[in-house]
């Protein structure tokens, strides 16, 4: 539970720095910071967390 932890808040950084920073790129990832899930136990796992990292670092590398 806790490498889920830490990938979720280096996501919400990396978002948070791509809002900021990069509007041009935030008005394209497919994110609502308001989102809620449509269960209750959404299925998401931890490799899925690292992928969606992981693309969005590679985003941001080819964007600079």
């Amino acid at each position: 539970m806790k490498e889920q932890n830490n990938i979720l808040k280096e996501i919400t950084q990396l978002t948070t720095n791509i809002e900021t920073n990069y509007p041009e790129l935030y008005r394209n990832l497919d994110e609502n910071p308001i989102t809620l899930a449509k269960s209750n136990h959404p299925d998401v796992n931890i490799q899925a967390l690292q992928d969606y990292l992981e693309s969005l670092k590679q985003l941001l590398k080819h964007h600079r």
